[in-house]
């Protein structure tokens, strides 16, 4: 699933909103907006469908990446002041 995939059902779904008001405000018949707000609905699962996929393929990159390596600071790096500092407190 591709950004723009998420992208493209979010906006399906939206415009299919805008005719559904647009179609009420013109006075369309009852069963036409009951059909409308159907599909609105199968759109919107749709677009959440394929937000998760998208978000879970994300998350799957991401852990497979290797970890970046933290690099450890000896004690001899800090600044003497903090190490007295440090001895002051474990004394």
């Amino acid at each position: 699933m591709t950004l723009a995939q998420v992208e493209y059902a979010e906006q399906r779904m939206q415009q299919q909103w805008r005719d559904l008001v647009m179609a009420e405000q013109a006075g369309a018949p009852l069963e036409e907006l009951e059909q409308m707000y159907d599909l609105y609905i199968l759109l919107a699962e749709e677009y959440n469908a394929c937000s998760a996929a998208y978000q879970q393929q994300r998350e799957r990159r991401r852990k497979a990446r290797p970890a970046p390596h933290a690099s450890k600071i000896s004690e001899s790096a800090l600044p003497r002041q903090e190490n007295k500092h440090n001895a002051r407190l474990a004394s």
